[in-house]
């Protein structure tokens, strides 16, 4: 959003909210700006999450590796039933299984995966709508 808008929904001024914003980006509390962008537009029309277990002592060399497959969105290294939980985004459900099958799962690092196909997606509200409540 405009610093503008910034202003007037946090109800200060635009010299406030400038400084305030340039602030937190000097902290690195803001990193950057993104675009917002519609993955089904972009032709990435298949997402699904794909938990990974691996050889523990490999997480560092597996996770340099998926970090950069094309499609990969959101890489976890977790706790639990599984060791890493990846979002993943492809064209169709070919490009998805070259992906898991070819790719992931042909890492020799990987133990096992599974697959969870996402049938619809949410929202999260804005930033700006969480520091509104």
């Amino acid at each position: 959003m405009s610093i503008r808008t910034l202003a007037e929904t946090l109800h200060i001024s635009r010299a406030n909210a400038y400084a305030r914003v340039q602030r937190l980006r000097e902290t690195n509390v803001i990193r950057g700006f993104r675009a917002d962008v519609d993955h089904v537009a972009a032709g990435m029309g298949t997402s699904a999450y794909v938990t990974v277990n691996l050889r523990q002592a490999e997480w560092r060399v597996v996770g340099d590796r998926l970090r950069r497959l094309p499609g990969v969105v959101h890489i976890a290294l977790v706790g639990g039933d599984f060791d890493v939980i990846m979002l993943v985004r492809a064209k169709d459900n070919t490009d998805l299984r070259r992906l898991v099958l070819d790719e992931i799962q042909g890492m020799p690092e990987v133990v096992n995966t599974r697959t969870l196909l996402v049938f619809e997606e949410f929202e999260p509200p804005t930033a700006a709508a969480m520091w509104e409540e």
